[in-house]
């Protein structure tokens, strides 16, 4: 496997290419050692029925990353999941944008809908098949009934379906089926980069703009060879942090809602539109649309607006405290919280369970401290990590980062470096492949692009951290009553459309 660093560029013949039966081996050998697959996606071969593979691999205790890559030929390929779990749903992704079938895998299903790029169809020999229409999984038995929630919610939510597996109160099987939301933004950035792409970039999932952006941007810096000024570095990591804030102490907010909690629900819900003024403060929107821009920022801070987020940070920051407290100093309040839908760290390792989700099960997993860029090389965030793995632990892990991203903000607007927040983009060089992970509030984005010959997206490959986790939800589910789900999916609060790009 071709090592590489986060936010790096190399040349792809520089990956030398493997038989897939030795390409299989070395994932499982890497896996088993404890390294876990960032991305596992395919790209259309050279022949029609070729389709070449790569896989993204970090190894977090070396900070640095691994790709190896192979091809499939023929229709179907043997499937790596019973010996490797982390993989699963990146195969199904793959059989189902390219035609294949993964032989062996045990849980052999659409993803979200049928989209092939190959024009093959492995599900249905006719028609594709829409989002939700599929052979759900069922527990037969005379008591056991079915419950179905959604697509569509009470409220102004994304559409997701779960269909639960029940006996009496308890769940015994959850089953989450997306797509949706899938508006094929993968494929629509092939050929790119053009005008169209950083907007796609700023919607692939509106409450992570920056998170998603940055990794955009520093995998056409990369490709560039392109420095971006230290200013425009600390800024970035304001803006990031900001984003991290904000969905934090949302969060906290809805899940006292959840538990009819009113003091901290309704004060984190005002909280959290404070420091989305912020943002609008640093570019006029409250989402960071126009913040983050190839070679650096799309705006700068004078003295006055440093002093005046100073200001609100020093605000918001005591107020957080005061609400948030309230919710670990009640006794009702932790009663609902504490073992409700526990994962183990076992699980969270097995899965591939990316951000707080896997922090509140004790693994110390956080591409800021594991695999740092930008700013967070020179300014590291300690990880933040409790080990019960329930509602609790998950809210209190998003506490503690709220804490520590208040004092980064401040620390980084004390002592901000003078110079430029813009430099120009120099050609992107083909025949590459780049890789960027960001820590966005949910966890690990990755982006991984493949140019060609003319320096034009041939693949650009986008992992939401929702896509790791969802199966983490419905594990947690588990044994649970049905009634704890809108607190435990809130405890996640996880992307429909980041994970159906």
């Amino acid at each position: 496997m071709k090592k590489i660093l986060n936010a790096q560029s190399i040349p792809l013949s520089s990956i030398i290419p493997l038989e897939f039966d030795a390409f299989s081996n070395a994932i499982v050998k890497a896996v088993s050692e404890g390294k876990r697959v960032c991305a596992f996606f395919g790209t259309p071969g050279k022949k029609p029925n070729l389709t070449e593979v790569f896989i993204v691999l970090a190894d977090d205790n070396r900070n640095q990353l691994m790709v190896a890559r192979s091809t499939i030929e023929g229709p179907s390929f043997r499937s790596l999941t019973p010996r490797c779990p982390q993989v699963h749903l990146f195969e199904r992704e793959i059989a189902e944008q390219f035609g294949l079938a993964a032989t062996g895998h045990p849980w052999f299903k659409p993803v979200r809908y049928i989209h092939s790029w190959t024009g093959k169809d492995p599900w249905s020999a006719d028609k594709p098949i829409l989002p939700g229409v599929t052979d759900f999984y069922r527990v037969e038995g005379e008591q056991v009934h079915e419950v179905g929630v959604g697509p569509v919610h009470a409220g102004v939510i994304e559409p997701g379906h779960f269909r639960f597996q029940c006996f009496g109160e308890e769940v015994f099987h959850l089953e989450i089926a997306l797509g949706y939301q899938h508006r094929g933004v993968e494929e629509a950035l092939i050929r790119g980069p053009n005008y169209r792409t950083l907007h796609y970039m700023e919607t692939l999932s509106g409450d992570s703009t920056i998170g998603h952006v940055t990794n955009y941007s520093q995998i056409m810096e990369s490709l560039s060879r392109t420095q971006i000024p230290a200013r425009a570095q600390v800024i970035r990591g304001i803006a990031l942090e900001l984003e991290r804030l904000a969905n934090h102490i949302g969060d906290l907010g809805a899940l006292s809602l959840d538990v009819g909690f009113l003091p901290t629900a309704s004060f984190c819900g005002r909280i959290r539109g404070e420091l989305l003024n912020m943002t609008a403060l640093l570019c006029g929107n409250r989402f960071g649309r126009g913040m983050i821009r190839l070679g650096g920022t799309g705006f700068d801070l004078e003295l006055e607006r440093i002093c005046e987020l100073l200001r609100r940070i020093e605000i918001n920051e005591r107020d957080a405290r005061n609400a948030i407290n309230l919710l670990w100093d009640n006794q009702s309040v932790m009663a609902r919280f504490e073992d409700t839908g526990p994962l183990t760290k076992e699980n969270a390792i097995e899965l591939g369970l990316v951000g707080p989700a896997a922090r509140a099960t004790g693994v110390v997993r956080d591409v800021r401290y594991n695999q740092p860029s930008g700013i967070y090389s020179f300014a590291q965030i300690p990880v933040s990590s409790y080990d019960s793995g329930d509602v609790f632990a998950r809210a209190y892990v998003r506490w503690l980062e709220i804490q520590q991203s208040f004092t980064f903000i401040r620390d980084q607007l004390s002592c901000l470096p003078s110079g430029p927040v813009m430099t120009p983009v120099n050609t992107v060089a083909g025949d590459s492949l780049a890789v960027s992970l960001t820590e966005g509030w949910r966890g690990e984005v990755c982006h991984v692009a493949i140019t060609d010959e003319k320096g034009l997206f041939h693949r650009y490959k986008i992992v939401d951290p929702s896509f790791h986790n969802w199966m983490g939800l419905a594990r947690a589910l588990r044994n649970q009553a049905i009634s704890d789900f809108p607190i435990c999916n809130k405890s996640f609060n996880l992307s429909y459309c980041g994970h159906d790009l």
